[in-house]
């Protein structure tokens, strides 16, 4: 034992006031002692835990004491105000104040005392250095590409569509629910995968709660994946069809990234080193994104115009090189870099707001709250929360904390701002996608997130009380450089006017809306495209551990011929649905995107109920609330949301809506609408049985949980933590 472990074990306290202190997990508190008395080696467990050096600062007490003050009555005029205009800054410094809070305070708390960090224990990163997949990597790096990719179309679609019940619902759920449940969830995953020598979340319920859940979970995940992966792909795909300017930056992105994680290998990624590669990459891809504009009249526009066949085939090719490449080389440092443009953006929507003081023209309750929206179906409850998933809590985080973050993490320590800084900095890009829904016209919002024809649209959207005209609309579209701009559904173009219109009065150039709108097609391309890289790697670890148990040699992570044919296989899968989807528009995808929120949100139930049970086997039994609060909430929302799906009346329910459809092909009627009906009818019968399906399988794996919880806690279980033996980071260098 080395002297620095020694003085570990023993509690010292170290010269920068922190002090490593023995957790005695569970002794004191009942019966969760008995755990341990089967097992003691599990009694004692380490952590680095900081305290004051010196006695509170009165004047840091003051200030952090006024900082909430100004948050909680920021939110309480966002609250209360009726009627009367109320100016979006408002919401602004309640999303800071609360980031500041949370980050400063919850985060600490929950590192120090839940999680019980431990910076001198060696990470996978470290232990398992292959050089491909496991890569000990700078923490502003890490960060960098978590965030990348849990940031995809949830922080900047979902708040736009949740807009449609008025601007406080969807504000308040991000600003407790990343607070209270996303960062807890990504935070917990991250620290669970780091001390499991990275493993995936359905390996990880295998481990901990038992062969039948966890082969249950694995298939779950798998499914849901491809779903996941596949709609994304699928929103990139519109995004980038027909638009070389933003496909000419996309591309960009990949030569600048792999350059810069040459760069990296060589200098290293720390000091002055990163700080001149950093600046060339951001740099060259400003270049490229300022570029893109003269591409109009030459034949490189020509070349980069493809359709959405084209670009699906390179989307699949690029997915396949992100998952198969070593981690250094392209899907890390593009992340990074792609994070540099992503908070950038965000920090100058931020900006922007503050400059121009926008007032929220959407109310702060809608009459839609009770399901009669016209942008989708569904009340307030529990849709808001299905809606709004990536900037509040979403299950898809667990599956990049349990996937390639925890193989590239440097130190335990960084847990606190990977996992929980992430996540938090997510709900700020929420916040100000949901401020630039509210500031728009109401009636242009309605009507650019309705289907149908600009008369019918406008008509329809006038009667529900947002005056709107398709003069206006002609207007919106021709100032943007659009041939039509109603009926452009998916929350994307809507986000897109709201930041151009944003940008454009910074500047006072209302002639550079079309500009900053396809900037911001672009922008959001890149966020959703991150996700899908990473999303792809972390589907290969899937398969592996999937079809790993019927065929060894595929499980074998470490084999390059075993990763090639896993991804090949996960590609292929929601590559599949991806190309139908393109080519049909009932078919593939297509015919599974209403079930995507839900699928989403099941995810996060799996990996909360896997959080509670690690916390109870850890002795942590005072602090499962931490993860059993969101779970409980997740589980009503994603319960109540399924079942409503699949039976409610029309046009909400599966079931009644193929039941319509089954009426209108009994009725007659034309080949062409014969044929709709019946896609529309298969349609709704496939999402009624998969939503159902998934309903029960997540049912399954948290009864599972359930019993493990029971058994612990009632003395009849062994608390037998699957986690890696304890290496310092020293001795883990070393091997």
């Amino acid at each position: 034992m080395s002297s620095g472990c020694l003085a570990e074990k023993m509690g010292a306290r170290s010269p920068g006031g922190k002090f490593t202190a023995r957790v005695e997990g569970g002794l004191a508190h009942g019966k969760s002692a008995d755990i341990f008395s089967r097992n003691p080696s599990l009694i004692m467990t380490t952590a680095t835990v900081p305290v004051p050096s010196s006695p509170p600062n009165p004047l840091s007490i003051l200030g952090w004491t006024l900082v909430a003050l100004l948050g909680a009555g920021s939110i309480g005029v966002l609250a209360w105000s009726r009627g009367e205009p109320v100016n979006a800054l408002w919401m602004v410094v309640a999303a800071l104040c609360v980031f500041a809070i949370s980050y400063r305070f919850h985060s600490a708390w929950l590192m120090a005392k839940v999680l019980t960090l431990d910076e001198l224990r060696a990470t996978p990163a470290t232990v398992n250095a292959d050089g491909r997949d496991f890569v000990k990597t700078n923490k502003w790096v890490v960060f960098g590409h978590h965030f990348a990719a849990i940031a995809g179309p949830g922080p900047l679609v979902g708040p736009v569509l949740a807009a449609q019940f008025g601007y406080l619902p969807g504000m308040l759920w991000m600003l407790i629910g990343a607070t209270m449940g996303g960062a807890v969830h990504d935070s917990v995953i991250l620290f669970c995968s780091t001390r499991r020598r990275g493993k995936s979340l359905g390996q990880m319920v295998r481990d901990e709660v038992g062969p039948f859940a966890g082969s249950i979970a694995l298939v779950s995940i798998a499914a849901i994946m491809v779903i996941l992966l596949a709609v994304l792909a699928l929103v990139v795909v519109k995004a980038l069809a027909e638009s070389p300017w933003g496909l000419f930056t996309i591309a960009c992105t990949m030569p600048i990234a792999v350059l810069m994680g040459l760069g990296m290998r060589g200098v290293g990624q720390s000091g002055k080193g990163l700080a001149v590669i950093s600046v060339l990459g951001v740099a060259a891809l400003l270049a490229s994104v300022w570029g893109g504009q003269f591409l109009h009249g030459t034949k490189l526009e020509e070349f980069l115009t493809l359709n959405g066949t084209t670009i699906a085939w390179w989307i699949m090719g690029y997915g396949f090189a992100a998952s198969v490449l070593p981690v250094w080389l392209l899907l890390a440092p593009r992340d990074y870099l792609s994070t540099f443009m992503k908070i950038g953006t965000v920090i100058a929507l931020g900006i922007a707001v503050i400059v121009l003081a926008p007032v929220l023209k959407m109310p702060a309750l809608t009459k839609f709250i009770d399901g009669s929206g016209p942008v989708f179906a569904g009340p307030v409850f529990p849709f808001v929360f299905i809606t709004i998933a990536c900037a509040a809590i979403s299950g898809f985080h667990s599956l990049i904390s349990s996937g390639t973050t925890p193989k590239l993490l440097g130190n335990e320590r960084d847990i606190r701002i990977v996992g929980y800084g992430a996540m938090v900095t997510e709900m700020c890009v929420g916040i100000m996608a949901l401020i630039a829904a509210c500031a728009m016209e109401p009636g242009q919002y309605f009507a650019i997130n309705m289907a149908g024809t600009p008369e019918v649209v406008t008509a329809k959207v006038t009667a529900l009380g947002f005056p709107v005209t398709t003069g206006e609309m002609s207007a919106l579209a021709a100032s943007v450089g659009e041939k039509n701009m109603v009926g452009r559904t998916g929350g994307a173009p809507t986000f897109a006017v709201g930041m151009a219109h944003m940008f454009a009065g910074v500047f006072q150039s209302p002639s550079a809306l079309a500009l900053w709108y396809h900037f911001a097609i672009m922008f959001e391309a890149l966020f959703i495209l991150t996700t899908i890289d990473a999303g792809t790697r972390v589907g290969r670890f899937i398969v592996q551990d999937l079809l790993g148990t019927l065929w060894k040699p595929l499980g074998n992570t470490q084999s390059n011929s075993a990763g090639t044919l896993a991804t090949a296989l996960f590609v292929g899968a929601w590559g599949y649905f991806l190309y139908q989807g393109v080519v049909d528009p009932l078919g593939g995808i297509n015919s599974l995107w209403p079930i995507f929120g839900i699928a989403n949100q099941l995810l996060a139930v799996l990996a909360l109920a896997l959080g509670t049970t690690v916390l109870i086997k850890m002795g942590r039994t005072r602090y499962v609330w931490v993860t059993l609060a969101p779970l409980c909430w997740l589980l009503a929302v994603t319960m109540s949301a399924g079942l409503m799906k699949i039976f409610s009346p029309a046009p909400l329910g599966f079931l009644a809506l193929a039941k319509n459809f089954e009426a209108k092909i009994a009725a007659g009627g034309t080949p062409a609408e014969l044929k709709l009906w019946s896609a529309q009818l298969f349609n709704n019968r496939v999402d009624a049985i998969v939503t159902g399906t998934f309903l029960v399988l997540v049912v399954i794996v948290l009864l599972a949980n359930a019993r493990v919880w029971w058994q612990l806690l009632a003395g009849k279980r062994a608390a037998e933590l699957r986690e890696e033996p304890y290496v310092t980071e020293t001795d883990g260098a070393k091997a």
